[in-house]
C-alpha cells in the first residue's frame, strides 16, 4: 500500500479522513494533558481500504509504533479512555465505542495481528504486547487515563496494570478471561466452529446478530477471522491462563470494575469472581441480558448502553 506521513504538532487533534484523499487533517485546539509531544501519523491511500462499507466501518488513524503500523480509532471528548478489544470486533467503530464516546475521549486501538494492525515477527507473547502498548501510549503522549478491556483485551489490560500500576486512573475488565477458575468447565475455544463459538457467545441468540458480524463477505471474513484466531493462539494456547496472576494482581491498587455476564458459556462464570478475589480494590457487577434472557459473553454487543452506564458509574466513584 502507498503511504505518506507528516508530523502532527503537540496539542492537535488528528484525524485521517476520506478513503479517496487519504489526508491527515489537523484540527487546532488548546493543548491538554493527553498530548505531551507530536507524533507521526501515517496516511494510508484509498486502495488499502477500497470497498469497505460495512456497518461501523471508519477509516482508522495509523501511527508507527517501533516499526509496527498500529491502527486505532478515536472519538468523543472528556477524560481519555483506552478500550482494548477482545479476540474480534475489529475494523469498526461499534455502538459500544459510540456510547463510550458520549462520556470519554475514546481511543480504540487494534492489537498487532488483529484488524488492520500487522503483527511484528517478534510479537508472540503477552510481554511483547505489553511492550507494544507501552510504546503506543508513549507515542500518543497518553498519561493518567482509564483502561477498559473485554475478553482477551481484559487479559491484556490486566497485564498492563500489573506492569505499569501507576499509569492508569482506573481499570475495567469486561467478561474477562486469563485467570484459573477451577469451578469453571473448560471450553476449548480453538476446537469450536465459528457457529459454535457464536452460539456460546450469545447464549443461543447469535442469529440476531448475524448481519453485524458480516464485513467483506463469508470467504474473506473467514480468512480474516482465521488470521486473528492464529494470533489469539500465540497468546493463549498454552497456558490458557496466566499462572502468575495469583500473585501479580496484588500490585494493581487502582479502582477496578469487573463486569460479568449472568451466564457466560464461553469463558465460564468463575472468571469475574476470581479476578475480584485477586485484585485489591475490585468490585464485581453483573449486567443483565436482553428482555429477561441471561446475558452472555457477548454482552458488550448486546447491552452496550448498560455496560457503559456501569463504566461511567465506576469512573465517577473514583472521585468520591
Amino acid at each position: 500500500m502507498g503511504v505518506t506521513t507528516r508530523r502532527c504538532a503537540a496539542g492537535s487533534r488528528v484525524r485521517i479522513i476520506g478513503m479517496a484523499l487519504g489526508l491527515c487533517v489537523v484540527v487546532d485546539r488548546a493543548p491538554d494533558h493527553r498530548f505531551e509531544k507530536g507524533y507521526e501519523v501515517t496516511s494510508v491511500q484509498d486502495s488499502a481500504f477500497e470497498g469497505r462499507a460495512w456497518d461501523g466501518w471508519t477509516v482508522p488513524e495509523i501511527v508507527d509504533v517501533q516499526g509496527v503500523p498500529t491502527a486505532f480509532r478515536r472519538g468523543g471528548r472528556g477524560e481519555t479512555l483506552v478500550y482494548l478489544h477482545g479476540g474480534g470486533g475489529t475494523r469498526a467503530w461499534t455502538p459500544l465505542h459510540a456510547k463510550l464516546a458520549e462520556h470519554f475521549d475514546v481511543i480504540a486501538p487494534e492489537h498487532p495481528g488483529y484488524g488492520d494492525t500487522p503483527r511484528g515477527s517478534d510479537q508472540d507473547s503477552w510481554a511483547d504486547y505489553v511492550l507494544h502498548y507501552d510504546a503506543l501510549f508513549r507515542t500518543l503522549g497518553l498519561v493518567d487515563f482509564h483502561l477498559v478491556g473485554t475478553s482477551l483485551g481484559s487479559w491484556l489490560a490486566a497485564n498492563l496494570a500489573v506492569y505499569y500500576p501507576d499509569r492508569f486512573k482506573s481499570l475495567a475488565l469486561v467478561t474477562p478471561i486469563g485467570v484459573l477458575a477451577e469451578s469453571d468447565e473448560f471450553v476449548d475455544l480453538f476446537r469450536l466452529t465459528a457457529e459454535e463459538e457464536a452460539d456460546r457467545m450469545f447464549n443461543g441468540r447469535a442469529e440476531r446478530y448475524a448481519d453485524d458480524f458480516e464485513q467483506e463477505g463469508p470467504l474473506a471474513d473467514a480468512v480474516h477471522q482465521y488470521q486473528e484466531n492464529s494470533t489469539s493462539a500465540l497468546l493463549m494456547w498454552n497456558p490458557r491462563y496466566e499462572r502468575k496472576f495469583d500473585t501479580r494482581l496484588a500490585r494493581v491498587k487502582i479502582p477496578t470494575l469487573v463486569v460479568a455476564a449472568e451466564d457466560d458459556r464461553l469463558a465460564g462464570n468463575g472468571q469475574g469472581q476470581r479476578y475480584v478475589e485477586l485484585l485489591p480494590h475490585a468490585r464485581l457487577v453483573t449486567v443483565r441480558g436482553p428482555g429477561g434472557e441471561a446475558s452472555g459473553h457477548g454482552l458488550p454487543m448486546e447491552q452496550p448502553a448498560d455496560l457503559v452506564a456501569e463504566i461511567v458509574k465506576h469512573v465517577a466513584r473514583r472521585g468520591e
